[in-house]
């Protein structure tokens, strides 16, 4: 059973019956069923047209449901317009999902959840085991978003941006359970991709791409935390890099910058030194003067403290940091980094200990307990 290719046919499936007339909750649900059915089915009689028998399915799947509906009177003038058995329409109505599953109105969590659903083919269990939360908890969540789009109409162009960070947001959620929701968002980021032409869609596909290209290097065999700096680069995908640089290249070349092609241009620098020494810092400050002009986003303007420390030194670093509220996460770590730098490793120890109790995360925790530990042990000595 290939699984992939039932993923990739889901937002069509659901597309079409959309576009028929079904409500999107109750098409969402019949399309679910339809994929049960054919993993059940299609590895003793695979199907010629798969998206057709999967529409057929699910068409179904729907006018039974629809047929007990106290609107009975609508319901049945859709059984009359029943289509015949037949290859699919090839119209692609994933974008329309895409713009529908990232509505205002729904909660980052639940546009997240929606669309690995709706557009990722996902079951609820397999977004339950990604997220570490009971499949009931998922399901309500899944179905009160579906109640929320429900008569949703798009006669307008769509907010691109949002649908970027719904999509950056399930990138950023790594892996978890048996989905890989770092290598699903880039997926599905590809596959908007090949339906919208907008540079920043692009960008955040290069973002990706660069970012992933250096998951093998991020944890030790041990599941502890490596630092960049300290990062094997043989270990890097170098194929995942090539294909990043060269989608930025594109996109920039269109000069209509934003925030997700800035972030690919520094993590494009990052991917590209043979060494840590030899990192562009000077240009790397550059563009995140540019992302900082883009969003004013404190998290930006942390990370750009970091970059001025590595350019022009650690105490230009730390004059950077000051300007910024020290309630922002990682504000601590990057502080404590400054410091060591600098060589006072008695304050550089404190706030590396005092970051490692702020941190919400296990493994970004542990290393920063071992930071401290390390430079406590220099101090002893």
């Amino acid at each position: 059973m290939d699984e992939l290719l039932l993923r990739s046919l889901t937002p069509g499936v659901l597309g079409i019956l959309v576009r028929r007339g079904a409500d999107f909750a109750a098409a969402e649900d019949a399309v679910q069923d339809a994929l049960v059915e054919a993993v059940r089915v299609w590895p003793a009689e695979p199907p010629r047209d798969p998206k057709g028998w999967l529409v057929t399915v699910a068409w179904r799947r729907f006018l039974d449901t629809a047929r007990a509906d106290t609107a009975r009177r609508r319901r049945e003038d859709l059984v009359d317009e029943e289509p015949a058995p037949g290859p699919a329409p090839g119209a692609d109505d994933t974008l329309r999902l895409y713009f529908l599953c990232a509505h205002p109105s729904l909660s980052p969590s639940s546009a997240v959840a929606l669309t690995l659903r709706a557009v990722g083919g996902l079951t609820t269990r397999q977004i339950a085991e990604a997220y570490l939360v009971p499949e009931a908890t998922m399901a309500q969540r899944i179905s009160r978003a579906k109640r929320t789009v429900r008569g949703v109409r798009f006669d307008r162009p769509g907010d691109v941006a949002t649908v970027l960070r719904v999509l950056y947001l399930v990138f950023n959620e790594g892996y978890s359970g048996d989905v890989d929701l770092a290598a699903e968002a880039i997926r599905l980021t590809r596959q908007l991709a090949a339906v919208i032409d907008h540079p920043e869609v692009a960008g955040l596909l290069a973002l990706m791409l660069l970012h992933h290209a250096r998951r093998a290097g991020r944890i030790a065999s041990d599941g502890t935390l490596v630092p960049l700096a300290e990062q094997d680069r043989g270990r890097w995908d170098t194929a995942s890099i090539a294909e990043g640089v060269e989608i930025l290249q594109a996109a920039l070349a269109r000069d209509r910058l934003g925030e997700f092609q800035a972030q690919a241009a520094i993590a494009a620098l990052h991917a590209d030194a043979p060494t840590a020494g030899e990192t562009d810092w000077v240009q790397i400050v550059e563009w995140y003067d540019e992302l900082v002009g883009l969003t004013g986003n404190p998290v930006a303007r942390l990370n750009r403290a970091v970059a001025v420390g590595e350019a022009d030194g650690p105490r230009a670093g730390l004059a950077a940091l000051a300007a910024l509220d020290d309630s922002l996460p990682r504000y601590g770590a990057v502080a404590a980094h400054l410091h060591e730098r600098d060589g006072d490793l008695v304050t550089a120890a404190r706030l590396y200990a005092e970051a490692a109790h702020r941190a919400a995360d296990v493994a970004e925790r542990d290393h920063l307990t071992r930071q401290a530990a390390r430079l406590n042990t220099r101090l002893r000595h």
